[in-house]
Protein backbone atom coordinates (compact mmCIF):
# COMPACT_ATOMS: atom_id res chain seq x y z
CA UNK A 1 0.00 0.00 0.00
CA UNK A 2 2.78 2.38 0.90
CA UNK A 3 4.63 1.59 -2.32
CA UNK A 4 1.52 2.43 -4.36
CA UNK A 5 1.13 5.71 -2.48
CA UNK A 6 4.78 6.67 -3.08
CA UNK A 7 4.43 5.76 -6.76
CA UNK A 8 1.27 7.86 -7.06
CA UNK A 9 2.88 10.88 -5.37
CA UNK A 10 6.00 10.59 -7.53
CA UNK A 11 3.89 10.37 -10.69
CA UNK A 12 1.88 13.45 -9.71
CA UNK A 13 5.05 15.42 -8.94
CA UNK A 14 6.62 14.46 -12.24
CA UNK A 15 3.51 15.45 -14.17
CA UNK A 16 3.35 18.76 -12.28
CA UNK A 17 7.01 19.41 -13.07
CA UNK A 18 6.35 18.70 -16.73
CA UNK A 19 3.35 21.04 -16.81
CA UNK A 20 5.33 23.81 -15.10
CA UNK A 21 8.22 23.49 -17.54
CA UNK A 22 5.92 23.52 -20.57
CA UNK A 23 4.00 26.49 -19.14
CA UNK A 24 7.22 28.45 -18.63
CA UNK A 25 8.32 27.65 -22.17
CA UNK A 26 4.95 28.70 -23.63
CA UNK A 27 4.93 31.91 -21.59
CA UNK A 28 8.47 32.68 -22.71
CA UNK A 29 7.60 32.14 -26.37
CA UNK A 30 4.39 34.17 -26.16
CA UNK A 31 6.16 37.02 -24.38
CA UNK A 32 9.13 37.25 -26.78
CA UNK A 33 7.14 36.69 -29.96
CA UNK A 34 4.34 38.98 -28.83
CA UNK A 35 6.78 41.84 -28.37
CA UNK A 36 8.81 41.23 -31.52
CA UNK A 37 6.48 39.95 -34.24
CA UNK A 38 4.74 43.32 -34.85
CA UNK A 39 8.07 44.80 -36.00
CA UNK A 40 8.93 42.08 -38.50
CA UNK A 41 8.47 43.36 -42.02
CA UNK A 42 10.55 43.77 -45.15
CA UNK A 43 12.04 47.03 -43.89
CA UNK A 44 13.18 45.30 -40.71
CA UNK A 45 15.47 43.04 -42.76
CA UNK A 46 16.45 45.20 -45.74
CA UNK A 47 15.96 48.77 -44.51
CA UNK A 48 18.69 51.21 -43.41
CA UNK A 49 18.67 49.72 -39.92
CA UNK A 50 17.76 46.22 -41.11
CA UNK A 51 19.24 43.04 -39.74
CA UNK A 52 19.55 41.15 -43.03
CA UNK A 53 23.35 41.11 -42.85
CA UNK A 54 23.32 39.87 -39.26
CA UNK A 55 20.78 37.18 -40.16
CA UNK A 56 22.97 35.95 -43.01
CA UNK A 57 26.07 35.98 -40.80
CA UNK A 58 24.28 33.93 -38.15
CA UNK A 59 23.55 31.09 -40.55
CA UNK A 60 26.89 31.43 -42.34
CA UNK A 61 28.94 31.20 -39.14
CA UNK A 62 26.73 28.37 -37.88
CA UNK A 63 27.24 26.38 -41.10
CA UNK A 64 31.00 26.91 -41.06
CA UNK A 65 31.30 25.97 -37.38
CA UNK A 66 29.37 22.74 -38.00
CA UNK A 67 31.54 21.96 -41.03
CA UNK A 68 34.61 22.31 -38.81
CA UNK A 69 33.26 20.52 -35.73
CA UNK A 70 30.91 17.76 -36.94
CA UNK A 71 33.47 15.53 -38.71
CA UNK A 72 35.98 15.78 -35.87
CA UNK A 73 33.40 15.50 -33.08
CA UNK A 74 31.52 12.57 -34.60
CA UNK A 75 34.72 10.81 -35.60
CA UNK A 76 36.26 11.18 -32.15
CA UNK A 77 33.06 10.02 -30.47
CA UNK A 78 32.81 6.95 -32.74
CA UNK A 79 36.45 6.07 -32.09
CA UNK A 80 36.11 6.37 -28.31
CA UNK A 81 32.90 4.34 -28.24
CA UNK A 82 33.68 1.61 -30.77
CA UNK A 83 37.41 1.26 -31.34
CA UNK A 84 39.45 2.88 -28.57
CA UNK A 85 41.05 0.49 -26.06
CA UNK A 86 40.52 1.08 -22.37
CA UNK A 87 43.82 2.58 -21.21
CA UNK A 88 45.29 5.73 -19.71
CA UNK A 89 45.45 7.51 -23.07
CA UNK A 90 41.71 7.26 -23.68
CA UNK A 91 41.08 8.26 -20.07
CA UNK A 92 43.17 11.39 -20.64
CA UNK A 93 41.27 12.12 -23.88
CA UNK A 94 37.92 11.84 -22.08
CA UNK A 95 39.15 14.00 -19.21
CA UNK A 96 40.43 16.62 -21.64
CA UNK A 97 37.13 16.61 -23.51
CA UNK A 98 35.13 17.10 -20.33
CA UNK A 99 37.51 19.84 -19.17
CA UNK A 100 37.19 21.67 -22.48
CA UNK A 101 33.39 21.45 -22.26
CA UNK A 102 33.50 23.27 -18.91
CA UNK A 103 35.58 26.21 -20.15
CA UNK A 104 33.52 29.44 -20.16
CA UNK A 105 32.75 30.74 -23.62
CA UNK A 106 34.33 34.11 -22.88
CA UNK A 107 37.66 32.36 -22.22
CA UNK A 108 37.42 30.65 -25.60
CA UNK A 109 36.60 34.05 -27.07
CA UNK A 110 39.79 35.53 -25.64
CA UNK A 111 41.71 32.51 -26.95
CA UNK A 112 40.24 33.04 -30.41
CA UNK A 113 41.07 36.73 -30.34
CA UNK A 114 44.70 36.05 -29.37
CA UNK A 115 45.21 33.28 -31.95
CA UNK A 116 43.04 34.18 -34.93
CA UNK A 117 42.54 37.93 -34.64
CA UNK A 118 46.01 38.96 -33.48
CA UNK A 119 48.54 36.15 -34.04
CA UNK A 120 47.27 35.00 -37.44
CA UNK A 121 46.23 38.52 -38.43
CA UNK A 122 42.71 37.59 -39.54
CA UNK A 123 41.13 40.50 -37.70
CA UNK A 124 37.50 40.39 -36.67
CA UNK A 125 36.26 37.95 -39.28
CA UNK A 126 33.71 35.27 -40.00
CA UNK A 127 36.30 32.49 -40.23
CA UNK A 128 37.85 33.36 -36.86
CA UNK A 129 34.44 33.32 -35.21
CA UNK A 130 33.44 30.05 -36.88
CA UNK A 131 36.60 28.18 -35.88
CA UNK A 132 36.40 29.41 -32.28
CA UNK A 133 32.73 28.47 -32.17
CA UNK A 134 33.66 25.00 -33.44
CA UNK A 135 36.02 24.65 -30.47
CA UNK A 136 33.08 25.40 -28.18
CA UNK A 137 30.89 22.77 -29.85
CA UNK A 138 33.54 20.07 -30.25
CA UNK A 139 33.58 18.57 -26.73
CA UNK A 140 29.78 18.44 -26.59
CA UNK A 141 29.65 16.58 -29.89
CA UNK A 142 32.29 14.10 -28.75
CA UNK A 143 30.50 13.31 -25.49
CA UNK A 144 27.02 13.10 -27.04
CA UNK A 145 28.28 10.86 -29.85
CA UNK A 146 30.08 8.52 -27.48
CA UNK A 147 27.13 8.32 -25.07
CA UNK A 148 24.66 7.73 -27.91
CA UNK A 149 26.70 4.87 -29.35
CA UNK A 150 27.29 3.31 -25.95
CA UNK A 151 23.54 3.34 -25.31
CA UNK A 152 23.01 0.92 -28.21
CA UNK A 153 22.70 -2.61 -26.72
CA UNK A 154 25.66 -4.91 -27.38
CA UNK A 155 23.20 -7.58 -28.50
CA UNK A 156 22.62 -5.52 -31.67
CA UNK A 157 26.31 -5.66 -32.51
CA UNK A 158 26.59 -9.35 -31.65
CA UNK A 159 23.59 -10.26 -33.79
CA UNK A 160 24.97 -8.32 -36.75
CA UNK A 161 28.42 -9.88 -36.44
CA UNK A 162 26.88 -13.34 -36.05
CA UNK A 163 25.10 -12.87 -39.39
CA UNK A 164 28.45 -12.28 -41.10
CA UNK A 165 28.58 -8.49 -41.16
CA UNK A 166 31.93 -6.77 -40.72
CA UNK A 167 32.60 -4.30 -37.94
CA UNK A 168 32.25 -1.40 -40.38
CA UNK A 169 28.96 -2.74 -41.75
CA UNK A 170 27.67 -3.22 -38.20
CA UNK A 171 28.60 0.33 -37.31
CA UNK A 172 27.13 1.82 -40.47
CA UNK A 173 23.93 -0.19 -40.78
CA UNK A 174 23.04 -1.06 -37.18
CA UNK A 175 24.76 1.08 -34.55
CA UNK A 176 24.61 4.51 -36.21
CA UNK A 177 20.94 4.25 -37.29
CA UNK A 178 19.95 3.15 -33.79
CA UNK A 179 21.93 6.00 -32.21
CA UNK A 180 20.73 8.56 -34.76
CA UNK A 181 18.17 10.32 -32.49
CA UNK A 182 20.88 10.99 -29.92
CA UNK A 183 23.27 12.24 -32.59
CA UNK A 184 20.61 14.55 -34.00
CA UNK A 185 19.88 15.84 -30.50
CA UNK A 186 23.56 16.63 -30.00
CA UNK A 187 23.78 18.46 -33.32
CA UNK A 188 20.62 20.40 -32.47
CA UNK A 189 22.01 21.41 -29.07
CA UNK A 190 25.28 22.72 -30.46
CA UNK A 191 23.47 24.49 -33.31
CA UNK A 192 21.10 26.24 -30.91
CA UNK A 193 23.99 27.19 -28.68
CA UNK A 194 25.91 28.55 -31.66
CA UNK A 195 22.97 30.67 -32.83
CA UNK A 196 22.72 32.34 -29.41
CA UNK A 197 26.43 32.70 -28.67
CA UNK A 198 27.71 36.23 -28.07
CA UNK A 199 30.88 36.25 -25.95
CA UNK A 200 32.97 34.26 -28.43
CA UNK A 201 31.79 36.18 -31.48
CA UNK A 202 32.26 39.61 -29.93
CA UNK A 203 35.97 38.85 -29.52
CA UNK A 204 36.48 37.04 -32.84
CA UNK A 205 33.83 37.96 -35.42
CA UNK A 206 33.39 41.53 -34.20
CA UNK A 207 30.44 43.87 -33.83
CA UNK A 208 30.31 45.16 -37.40
CA UNK A 209 28.57 43.84 -40.47
CA UNK A 210 29.57 44.03 -44.12
CA UNK A 211 27.86 46.61 -46.29
CA UNK A 212 26.98 43.78 -48.67
CA UNK A 213 23.90 41.78 -47.71
CA UNK A 214 25.26 38.34 -48.67
CA UNK A 215 29.00 38.72 -48.14
CA UNK A 216 30.53 35.24 -48.26
CA UNK A 217 34.13 36.37 -47.77
CA UNK A 218 35.67 34.50 -44.85
CA UNK A 219 37.52 37.63 -43.79
CA UNK A 220 34.40 39.83 -43.75
CA UNK A 221 33.18 41.20 -40.39
CA UNK A 222 30.70 38.78 -38.85
CA UNK A 223 28.26 40.41 -36.45
CA UNK A 224 25.40 37.99 -35.80
CA UNK A 225 21.86 38.52 -34.56
CA UNK A 226 22.78 37.60 -30.98
CA UNK A 227 25.70 40.03 -30.94
CA UNK A 228 23.51 42.70 -32.54
CA UNK A 229 20.88 42.17 -29.85
CA UNK A 230 23.54 42.52 -27.15
CA UNK A 231 24.78 45.77 -28.71
CA UNK A 232 21.28 47.20 -28.97
CA UNK A 233 20.40 46.51 -25.33
CA UNK A 234 23.77 47.33 -23.79
CA UNK A 235 24.38 50.63 -25.57
CA UNK A 236 21.19 51.98 -27.19
CA UNK A 237 21.60 55.20 -29.08
CA UNK A 238 19.32 58.04 -27.88
CA UNK A 239 16.57 58.98 -30.30
CA UNK A 240 16.65 55.66 -32.17
CA UNK A 241 14.22 52.74 -32.28
CA UNK A 242 16.76 50.42 -30.67
CA UNK A 243 14.18 48.81 -28.37
CA UNK A 244 11.89 47.89 -31.26
CA UNK A 245 14.80 46.47 -33.27
CA UNK A 246 15.96 44.49 -30.22
CA UNK A 247 12.47 43.03 -29.69
CA UNK A 248 12.24 42.07 -33.35
CA UNK A 249 15.74 40.56 -33.28
CA UNK A 250 14.86 38.44 -30.24
CA UNK A 251 11.74 37.18 -32.03
CA UNK A 252 13.78 36.27 -35.12
CA UNK A 253 16.26 34.35 -32.95
CA UNK A 254 13.45 32.36 -31.33
CA UNK A 255 11.90 31.56 -34.71
CA UNK A 256 15.31 30.50 -36.07
CA UNK A 257 15.87 28.06 -33.22
CA UNK A 258 12.36 26.59 -33.52
CA UNK A 259 12.60 26.16 -37.29
CA UNK A 260 16.09 24.71 -37.03
CA UNK A 261 14.92 22.12 -34.50
CA UNK A 262 12.00 21.12 -36.71
CA UNK A 263 14.20 20.89 -39.80
CA UNK A 264 16.49 18.48 -37.97
CA UNK A 265 13.95 16.46 -35.97
CA UNK A 266 11.47 15.54 -38.72
CA UNK A 267 13.93 14.33 -41.39
CA UNK A 268 15.96 12.46 -38.75
CA UNK A 269 12.97 10.26 -37.87
CA UNK A 270 12.39 9.47 -41.54
CA UNK A 271 16.09 8.75 -42.08
CA UNK A 272 16.27 6.50 -39.02
CA UNK A 273 13.26 4.45 -40.18
CA UNK A 274 14.77 4.12 -43.63
CA UNK A 275 18.19 3.05 -42.37
CA UNK A 276 16.58 0.49 -40.06
CA UNK A 277 14.40 -0.84 -42.89
CA UNK A 278 11.06 0.28 -41.45
CA UNK A 279 8.22 1.08 -43.83
CA UNK A 280 6.43 3.64 -41.60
Amino acid sequence: MRAKLVNYIATVLLWLSTVVIVAILVWFLVFILGRGLPYLNSNFFSGPDGVGGQLFNSFYILALSLIFSLPVGLGAGIYLAEYAPSNKLTDIIRLSTESLASVPSIVLGLFGMIIFVNLLGLGFSIVGGAITLALLNLPILVRVTEDSLRSVPNSYREASLALGATSWQTLRKVVLPTALPGLITGATLVAGRALGETAILIFTAGMNVSRYLFDTRLTAPGETLAVHLFALKSNPLPGTNADQIADGTAAVLIIMVLVFNLLLALPSRYLQNRLLGKKD
